[in-house]
């Protein structure tokens, strides 16, 4: 059996996406408004409606398709959990998409393989699930967005 074989994939960031049974990104909803939010509040955080005054939300799970409302490529070495698997860093693209069923816009790493010479505004991307980095025991994923209509 290989090394990478024997690793477990686990989440980069606890609770904030999960892998079955699809993958997605978990926010929640205010129980008193319906105000959806991403990431997930700690518990007593207040609803970010300004008319509404609950600390009561329950999981959510976001759309996995949107479309990009902005983009850019991240110049700098992102903090933790960011871990660079390259030195130098190289620098990689990120997407602001806008779930519009669910009424946010989330930022998010580009797919391994597309850089910002491959995304528009309104282009319609896909959630997908890819390693952030690997130690000996476990892969650390990440959600990425992948424009539709590419097979890669």
């Amino acid at each position: 059996m290989s090394q990478t074989a024997s690793r477990t994939p686990i989440p980069a960031v606890d609770g904030w996406f999960e892998l079955e049974p699809e993958p997605a990104l978990i926010g929640a909803r205010c129980v008193e408004c319906s105000t959806v939010v991403f990431p997930p509040p700690s518990e007593s955080t207040p609803c970010p409606n300004p008319r509404c005054a609950s600390d009561r939300f329950e999981s959510h799970r976001l759309a996995t398709t949107g479309t990009i409302w902005s983009y850019t490529d991240a110049q700098y070495q992102p903090p933790p959990p960011y871990i660079p698997t390259t030195d130098p860093y190289e620098p990689f693209a990120l997407a602001a998409v806008d779930l519009a069923d669910d009424g946010l816009i989330v930022l998010g790493q580009v797919a391994e393989g597309f850089g910002v010479d491959d995304l528009a505004v309104g282009m319609q991307v896909t959630l997908v699930i890819e390693t952030l980095y690997s130690d000996d025991q476990h892969d650390h994923l990440m959600w990425r967005w992948r424009p539709e209509g590419d097979q890669s």
